[in-house]
Formats: structure tokens, C-alpha cells, sequence
């Protein structure tokens, strides 16, 4: 009979002990905050209303800026896309790991990713828009490079951490994804633009498709505009995430205002005054930016939003000329340049729990920083020593710290630059020829100083030699074999 009582005070001892476990597991999880990476893809520093665009309307992204942190010198690690995003979830720079342009290379199975790191950490992961690094089947042919022939290039969300995906490999339309007007499929991917098509307009498929999770090709929901498209899959994961008091990392890449931008009828009518090619761009971002305040607005109506960080980016500066309707601000160069206007891009942080005050960061900071940002403030420490180019951005975030410190290093094709908090150097790998500019004073690098200042282009030159070989030896399988040896 004691013995009997024992027994069931043992089981119901055992049972309060694990119900105060996973209480205690649900409220540290809840504690946590949850993390989504918005990037756009080609928008100019000077796309946005918040870096002093008078036209094209970003109202959400303007009270992102009103309530949080702009940073002034936010820097994309690459001039173009590929790179910058495998940047954004390694803290490394892509010439480490093989991802030196656009279509090249893939994320490796060796690479660590936020997201195959915070799921260890009770988070949720989701991608949702453009991945752009690797393939997205090896079955039928896809976009850029999917299919039989970029089979060694097959690297998916779902291989890389993601729990959740609703991606594409490369570029879409920004209306109707998926759908491009018989008349210009044979030449698309050089068309700039077009009207979105009505239902007597015959179409062909684009030739790019919404693969999911699982690894099958998404057909529904897919009409209309692509950055709506995209959140439509975004906002259910991090609600499901809420309900199920699973803190979530969320990476939103849209297409928009990558080549060809199209936009709904309501949003060209917002730039009537302008020509065509200019009223479907700016149509597209406003598009674009509607759906960053449904986000806002359905993170608030869950009382997630003081305990989320929302962080907002490009990828690279905008495409085209001077006359191109993507705007740099002023800046020198463009998208495939390492000169401001191709690397200098508008950026965001909200994050109304660290954050409560409107502030401009001046010094230089990237996307290098999101993971080791996002590692110190969940207190994760990488498993291994292999090289991170960025760094704790949280010092900064917090005003604590006005500067930077650390360089910034920077490769594309044969030009390599380093950037401090005041210069910034330019080196032709080929002919060893040296630029350098005084970017706090001369901010659109039209005066070049590397003469007149020749100890000090001398010193930052031999520094990014020196980091230049840092990233050979890591893209030649060092960091793996450190990696390996200290298992």
C-alpha cells in the first residue's frame, strides 16, 4: 500500500517536474527574439523615401526609419546578388566559399548558415523570394542554371537550415511571376518591362518556378503582384510560428526591382506623370513596400513586434546607366561596381525592444554583421574558428560604440577594395593600379587621394593583400580542415 503511494507521488512528481520544463522551455523560447531578414534586390541607395527620394512612395519604410535605425553606410558585400546573400547568411565573404558573381558557384554543404544555427536553438526557419544560391532541381530545366546540366550547383533552402520554403533560384517578373506575354518570351530576360497581362493577352511560362520545402513546384497563388505573392507565404509561417510559441528566423528576399518590373494598374497610376519603364520600377517598390506594412501590421496585431527585429536591405546598387530609373543618390558607380553606388545600398533596423528612438548610424556596417549580430544577442558562439568577416554589430545598435574598427574587405572580378570608418582603397588586381578616397569628406569618391597620401594607401593596400589571402586560403578548403581537425 506505501509502497503503491510512492509510486503515484513518483509519477506525479515527475509529471509537475516536466509540465514546469516545458513551461519554462515555452516562455524562454517566447523570450527570444524573433528575427526576419528583408533584402530587395538591385534598389538604389536612393529608391527610398527615407534616403531623400521625393517620388517614388515607401511610406511603411519611411516609419520603419522614423521609428528604428538607418544606417547611412550600410554596405552589401557584393555589387551583385549571388554573393551578397550567401554574405548574409555565413557573415563571410563569398570569395571563402566559391560564390564569386551571379550564377556562380553554390552555397557549400560545409558552409554554416543562420539558419542551420538558430534551429538549433528551438527557432523555426523560413525562405521565402529569390535563393539565387544554387540550384533548385536537378529534374527539369529552371531558371538560370537549374536542371540536368547545374546539377553540381544543387543547393536548396531546405539543405541549408530552412524549415520552410517558397523560393525561386533567380529572377521573376514583379507582377504575375511565373508568366510572360508570347510576344516577348523568346527575348524576356532582356525586356526591362511590360504591361501585365489582361485575359486576352496569351502568355507562355516564364521559365522560373516557386519550389516549396519538399522540393515541388508551387501552381497556386500565384497571379498578380510578386511581392504580395511572396508575403502571402511569409505572414502564415511566423503566425504558425507564434501559435506554437516557436521563436522564427524568417529571410523575405523579394525580386523586386530586378529586370523586368511590372506593376498593377493601381500602382502605375500613383506615377501617370512619368514614362512607362519609370511608373512600373517605382510602381514595383511601392507595391513592395505595402507589403512590409501588411508585415508590420500583422506582427503588431500578435504582439510580436517589440520582441522581432526586422532588418531591411539591397543587395546591390541599381542596374543600368545614369538615365535607368534606379537612383544611387549621388553615389559613383553602379550595380558590378565596387564604388559606393555599387555597393552602397539602403538599410533599415527595427526592433522596437532594443530600439526606441529614431537614430542614424554613420559608420560603416554590412551584411557580413547580420550573423554575428544575431549570434551575441542569443548568446551562440560559433562551433568552429574559421575566419567571419563581420562583426557584433550590438555595441553600435546600442550607441555604445560610433565606429567600426574592423575594415570592411570586398572582391568582384579583378577589383578588391578595403574600407575603414574614413577611407576606403581600390586596387586593380591586375594592373596593381591603387585608388584612394577620403569617403567621410569626399563621399562620391571623385577626388582619388592614393598620391598624396601615399603611406596610408601603402598601409591599407598591404592589409588587403593580406586579407585577400585570407579568403583564397579559405575558398581552398581551409576552414573545413581546421573545422574537421577540432572535432
Amino acid at each position: 500500500m506505501i509502497l503503491s503511494q510512492i509510486k503515484t507521488l513518483m509519477f506525479r512528481l515527475t509529471l509537475i517536474l516536466s509540465v514546469i520544463a516545458l513551461t519554462n522551455n515555452i516562455r524562454a523560447n517566447s523570450e527570444k527574439p524573433n528575427v526576419i531578414l528583408i533584402m530587395c534586390d538591385d534598389l538604389g541607395w536612393g529608391d527610398v523615401g527615407f534616403n531623400g527620394n521625393k517620388i517614388i512612395k515607401t511610406p511603411n519604410l519611411d516609419s520603419m526609419a522614423n521609428s528604428g535605425i538607418k544606417f547611412d553606410r550600410f554596405y552589401a558585400a557584393a555589387p551583385v546578388c549571388s554573393p551578397t546573400r550567401g554574405s548574409v547568411l555565413t557573415g563571410r565573404h563569398p570569395f571563402r566559399y566559391g560564390i564569386y558573381y551571379a550564377n556562380t558557384g553554390h552555397m557549400k554543404k560545409k558552409e554554416l548558415t543562420l539558419a542551420e544555427i538558430m534551429k538549433t536553438k528551438g527557432y523555426r526557419t523560413g525562405h521565402f523570394g529569390k535563393w539565387h544560391l544554387g540550384t533548385l532541381t536537378t529534374k527539369i530545366k529552371d531558371a538560370n542554371r537549374g536542371g540536368p546540366k547545374g546539377a553540381k550547383h544543387f543547393s536548396t533552402p531546405q539543405q541549408n537550415g530552412f524549415d520552410i520554403c517558397f523560393s525561386t533560384e533567380s529572377k521573376v517578373p514583379t507582377w504575375d511571376p511565373m508568366l510572360v506575354p508570347k510576344e516577348f518570351s523568346a527575348g524576356s530576360s532582356r525586356r526591362k518591362w511590360w504591361n501585365p497581362l489582361n485575359e486576352s493577352k496569351s502568355a507562355d511560362h516564364y521559365g522560373t518556378h516557386y519550389w516549396d520545402q519538399n522540393g515541388k513546384v508551387v501552381t497556386e497563388n500565384l497571379r498578380g503582384s510578386n511581392s504580395r505573392v511572396i508575403m502571402d507565404r511569409a505572414i502564415p509561417f511566423m503566425k504558425s510560428s507564434l501559435k506554437s510559441k516557436s521563436p522564427f528566423f524568417t529571410v523575405i528576399w523579394f525580386h523586386t526591382p530586378h529586370l523586368p518590373v511590372i506593376a498593377g494598374p493601381k500602382y502605375t497610376k500613383m506615377y501617370q506623370s512619368h514614362s512607362k519603364y519609370q511608373q512600373h520600377y517605382f510602381g514595383c517598390i511601392t507595391a513592395m513596400d505595402e507589403q512590409i506594412g501588411r508585415l508590420r501590421k500583422a506582427l503588431k496585431e500578435a504582439n510580436a513586434h517589440r520582441n522581432t527585429m526586422i532588418w531591411f536591405c539591397s543587395d546591390n546598387g541599381p542596374e543600368g546607366n545614369e538615365s535607368a530609373p534606379g537612383k544611387t543618390g549621388g553615389f559613383r558607380g553602379r550595380k558590378r561596381s565596387l564604388y559606393e553606388g555599387g555597393i552602397r545600398v539602403p538599410a533599415l533596423l527595427e526592433w522596437p525592444d532594443k530600439v526606441q528612438n529614431k537614430r542614424t548610424i554613420k559608420c560603416p556596417v554590412g551584411t557580413v554583421d547580420y550573423l554575428p549580430t544575431i549570434l551575441s544577442e542569443l548568446n551562440i558562439k560559433l562551433p568552429d574558428s574559421r575566419p567571419i568577416d563581420g562583426i557584433d554589430l550590438n555595441p553600435i545598435i546600442t550607441n555604445k560604440v560610433k565606429v567600426r574598427g574592423k575594415p570592411m574587405g570586398f572582391q568582384s572580378n579583378s577589383i578588391a577594395s578595403l574600407i575603414t570608418d574614413r577611407y576606403k582603397i581600390v586596387l586593380n588586381k591586375k594592373n596593381k593600379n591603387v585608388e584612394m578616397y577620403d569617403l567621410i569628406k569626399d563621399p562620391f569618391e571623385k577626388l582619388n587621394i592614393a598620391n598624396e597620401m601615399r603611406e596610408k594607401a601603402s598601409e591599407l593596400k598591404s592589409e588587403l593583400n593580406e586579407w585577400i589571402k585570407s579568403c583564397l586560403n579559405s575558398d581552398n578548403g581551409k576552414d573545413y580542415q581546421k573545422s574537421q581537425s577540432q572535432n
